[in-house]
């Protein structure tokens, strides 16, 4: 068409910034979005920014529902070899951590694994999943028979950055055709973008002030129906004039009902509130909360295609599918030649302890880290479809580093089990040979030996 308590950077629980999923480069003329456009041709060297791995480089037309042919799939009962494997790699600290994962490399014969599968806790920006499927509900109610009504509203709506943004850190990039190189900012008042582009920087870079603004919109949305999108100064009216408690109400009709009609459980998946501190004054919400396997129901069902309907599943698939840079479980280097479709959240907060130094993913009071990842390869000889939802607490480690090595002792198990049927030739370097592959075997090496591994997504970047 992302005693006295004191909080890493402010004296509050913090969301870290992050940079996560994204739209497939060659979608630029299908949304809009400037920064498909401008990362695909950074690809070529036309434009300064980030060189993606081979997982990132999909086309639109290979992002495929894997199980809309098997609308009666369920998660299957525990693996006994799996779930010994998966509780293998746990140790000492396996009461900090929640996760289920699901082995989708043989639909006929799936496979299942868990670790306090029910344990909840804040899912952070991981919240944002449920954001997207409320804002597709929404919009299939209103055009339930019409998906080019919906590509147009998606299109061709523009949006202005507002109050609702207030405030918020995460970066995102801008770009115009001509600019030499991507630029990262926070979003400020006034940024314009079209549905598809906000619905991108709420996922891609995790932004809070693009998440507040997805759900101003859903209010509007789910309020003036097919009279959707209002101009400007009647949607400031409406949310001057409109009580509170009626705000409120629209609201969390909107977000949490979805997730009920969708098959989910409410009491175990749900975002409470806005984003931003601005978004909660004006529309309060309620808490949030997640579980490894409501969240893994939520990727299955988006497989099946049950999400709302095939083309919402499919539309949220894009939207997380890993274009960005890579961090977190994401960041493990024996996930760079995978297709990755990832969303995490992060909260931490510390208080004064003797000896202890708060950092970045080591909060002493609450640790969290949280990711859903669908790792995808295409290799020759061996195919490999699997699932991870992972919540962890593990206090006073750096959950980053944790979540890293365990995807890449996850990836290890999932290719010792499905052994390839030949090996291709470019999987057989030596750790000496100035290889990209070379690179990322050493990296696995160092996160092996429990070494800080460089990020792989920037070997050879010129960023």
């Amino acid at each position: 068409m992302k005693a006295s308590i004191v909080i890493a950077s402010a004296l509050a629980l913090v969301a870290l910034p992050q940079l996560a999923p994204g739209y497939p480069l060659d979608a630029y003329e299908q949304t809009g979005m400037l920064r498909l456009e401008a990362y695909r041709l950074a690809q070529t060297g036309k434009v300064k920014g980030r060189l993606l791995p081979p997982g990132a480089q999909l086309k639109s037309e290979d992002i495929a529902l894997h199980l809309i042919d098997r609308p009666d799939f369920e998660i299957p009962a525990p693996d006994p070899a799996l779930q010994d494997a998966l509780l293998s790699l746990l140790g000492e600290d396996a009461d900090g951590y929640a996760i289920a994962m699901l082995d989708l490399t043989d639909p006929a014969k799936p496979r299942y694994a868990a670790h306090n599968p029910e344990k909840d806790q804040n899912p952070g920006s991981v919240g944002k999943l449920m954001v997207g499927l409320a804002w597709f509900q929404a919009l299939a109610d209103v055009y339930p028979d019409d998906t080019a009504a919906r590509d147009a509203l998606l299109y061709d709506t523009h949006h202005a950055a507002d109050a609702f943004i207030r405030w918020d850190s995460h970066k995102v990039p801008f770009w115009q055709p001509g600019d030499s190189e991507v630029v990262y900012r926070p979003i400020q008042e006034g940024d314009d973008g079209n549905l598809w582009t906000w619905l991108d920087w709420m996922m891609s870079s995790s932004s809070n002030a693009a998440a507040s603004t997805v759900m101003s919109q859903l209010v509007l949305l789910s309020h003036f129906g097919a009279d959707y999108p209002v101009a400007p100064d009647v949607a400031a009216k409406f949310f001057a004039e409109t009580p509170t408690s009626k705000l409120s109400s629209i609201y969390t009709k909107a977000i949490q009902t979805p997730l009920t009609r969708n098959g989910l459980d409410v009491n175990k998946l749900r975002q409470g509130s806005f984003f931003t501190r601005e978004g909660k004054s004006r529309i309060p919400g309620t808490n949030s909360a997640a579980t490894p396997l409501e969240l893994l129901r939520y990727i299955v069902k988006m497989e099946k295609g049950t999400l709302v309907d095939p083309y919402s599943s499919l539309a949220l698939k894009r939207l997380i599918y890993l274009s960005e840079g890579r961090i977190r479980y994401a960041s493990s280097p024996a996930l760079r030649r995978a297709a990755l479709y990832f969303k995490s959240g992060s909260l931490y907060s510390c208080k004064e302890e003797p000896g202890f130094r708060c950092g970045k993913y080591e909060g002493n009071v609450r640790n969290y880290l949280n990711s859903v990842t669908m790792v995808e390869t295409d290799e020759p000889g061996r195919k490999l479809q699997y699932i991870v939802v992972l919540l962890s607490n593990v206090l006073r480690k750096n959950s980053a580093q944790i979540h890293k090595q365990l995807a890449t002792e996850i990836h290890e198990i999932m290719e010792r089990d499905h052994p390839p049927g030949e090996v291709s030739p470019d999987r057989k370097p030596t750790l000496d040979d100035g290889s990209d592959e070379a690179a990322i075997q050493r990296a696995i090496e160092q996160i092996r030996s429990g070494e800080p591994a460089a990020p792989v997504d920037e070997i050879n970047s010129d960023e």
